[in-house]
């Protein structure tokens, strides 16, 4: 299968993914809340909450694995890629060992002196959450698996696997209510069970089907490489946890100065703005193996072209949803909500603002990726987002309103992507202008065309709902003229063959 067919299958199955998923989710928690009651429901939140907090360290190791294993697989190396994944395996073992470890110590601090659990159920979540702790394990050690299946673009066999999850976890939701033994703890037992499960399936099918994942060598490690991928990891890492520092950071200020009320509407925001860059996160996961190959196979040009195009198109699926939302946000935010706490539509509308910034340069983060040389672009670009929060709270300290924190959130987004540009630069020799001419260029006239079209609807026009037709117009217009004024010749022409291909991807299996 070519490699455009591939990036258009993976997408759909994402999304495809993705709804099943959901749906099922939101329906199992519905029936567990009703099974376990509100505090139990609560205590086993607050537990997983603890741990899931680890979840950020999981992203940044899945992608250092994914992005030497595609690197290796564009140099057709398979003795590279047996040592990656060999090396990676035995390292997240160790790494996972060591978290338990760590989890463990920390939790008799956590349940006596800091969580506030009731008696009564003080035994059962301590049960529940050394079972967490090995949950954390199963899902630490699952991460090379996924890694070599991203690399190989198969994206079905982790939808696959997410389903049966999920099926899996409606199933658990069901039982509870025959249950007669204590459901917390049966409840957590049998999620811990799930993870296991998933490692399982994920391993299974990795070591049948790619000659790459292979134990052969992981007890003579190569010492050098572990170095690497350590040290890469590590740079993932810490940008990883400058993002997740200035989010709840921002979240700490607000709280500070203004109290719990304005933490509600930031919160909301932060769910928003989540949702709807959904879409460009899944495009960017479809097409971040081909940008991996490419630098590994030395087509330094197809890289780059492919970051240009999945910052393109990264943010006109952004644009395309987030901009009627920012003009609607007040109808829809009541819509949604019963009561919408105060500044919840201000923060809404800027944090859009600042993530439609953030997708300006959303494929160049993927393209310093697969040069491997991250060191100073985390240490730089992190310090820059991490300025969030001394600006932020010198501001609010001479009397700002709330709302000057997410707008000095925008202008370090700016300032952000001033800096991957000139790390991609230095670091690959892209061309400032060139790139300013396919990416900003190419979205000048499509955005100019949304914003004028919601402005003038929301201006005229005063039905109820109307949030729907300000959707639906504005989102026909910016198609439009995407097509004609956005997308390339060649862009066209890719889009026109697609559109001819598709009743024939629908029946390819992606199992390379």
């Amino acid at each position: 299968m070519k490699a455009s067919d591939k990036v258009i299958l993976n997408t759909g199955i994402l999304y495809g993914r993705m709804l099943i998923t959901v749906g099922i989710s939101l329906y199992s928690t519905r029936l567990i809340l009703n099974a376990l009651g509100s505090t139990d429901f609560g205590i086993f939140n607050l537990v997983a909450g603890v741990i899931a907090m680890l979840s950020f360290l999981n992203n940044a190791m899945a992608t250092s694995t994914q992005r030497f294993l595609s690197f290796y697989q564009g140099k057709n190396d398979l003795s590279a890629q047996r040592k990656v994944f060999s090396n990676s395996l035995l390292l997240h073992i160790l790494i996972g060992i060591v978290i338990v470890g760590c989890l463990e110590i920390a939790g008799k601090f956590l349940f006596e002196d800091f969580l506030n659990i009731p008696a009564t159920r003080m035994e059962s979540a301590k049960t529940v959450y050394h079972f967490m702790s090995l949950s954390v394990f199963f899902t630490i050690v699952t991460v090379p698996f996924t890694g070599s299946l991203v690399a190989n673009e198969n994206m079905l066999w982790v939808a696959v696997v997410s389903i049966i999850e999920v099926i899996f976890k409606l199933l658990i939701a069901i039982s509870l209510t025959a249950v007669s033994t204590d459901r917390l703890i049966f409840y957590g037992i049998l999620m811990a069970a799930v993870n296991a499960m998933n490692l399982f399936l994920y391993a299974a099918f990795c070591f049948k089907k790619y000659d790459q994942c292979t134990i052969v060598g992981i007890f003579k490690p190569d010492l050098s490489f572990c170095k690497e991928l350590l040290s890469f990891t590590g740079w993932n890492l810490f940008g990883a946890v400058c993002g997740l520092a200035r989010t709840q950071g921002l979240a700490v200020i607000f709280n500070l100065f203004f109290g719990a009320v304005v933490n509600a509407a930031y919160g909301i925001a932060n769910q928003v703005a989540s949702q709807l860059t959904f879409f460009s996160s899944t495009l960017l996961r479809a097409i971040n193996p081909q940008i991996m190959k490419s630098e590994g196979a030395g087509q330094r040009e197809r890289m780059l072209r492919l970051a240009m195009t999945a910052s393109k198109f990264g943010f006109f699926l952004v644009a395309v949803v987030s901009i009627p939302c920012i003009f609607e946000m007040n109808a829809i935010l009541n819509v949604w909500l019963d009561d919408v706490p105060a500044n919840t539509v201000v923060f809404c509308q800027l944090i859009l603002v600042g993530a439609l910034v953030n997708q300006l340069t959303i494929g160049v983060q993927s393209a310093i990726q697969a040069t491997g040389k991250i060191k100073f672009y985390q240490m730089i670009t992190g310090t820059i987002i991490l300025l969030n929060l001394p600006i932020t709270y010198i501001l609010l300290a001479v009397g700002k309103s709330a709302y000057i924190g997410l707008v000095s959130y925008t202008v370090i987004e700016l300032a952000a992507c001033s800096s991957r540009l000139y790390f991609l630069k230095h670091l690959a020799g892209m061309s400032i202008a060139e790139y300013s001419k396919r990416v900003f260029a190419r979205e000048l006239i499509p955005v100019s065309t949304i914003i004028t079209s919601c402005y003038l609807i929301t201006t005229l026009i005063d039905i109820p709902n109307r949030f729907i037709l300000t959707s639906a117009v504005s989102g026909i217009l910016f198609i439009v003229s995407l097509y004609f004024t956005g997308l390339e010749r060649e862009e066209k022409g890719l889009l026109t063959n697609l559109l001819k291909k598709i009743p024939k991807i629908k029946k390819i299996a992606v199992i390379s």
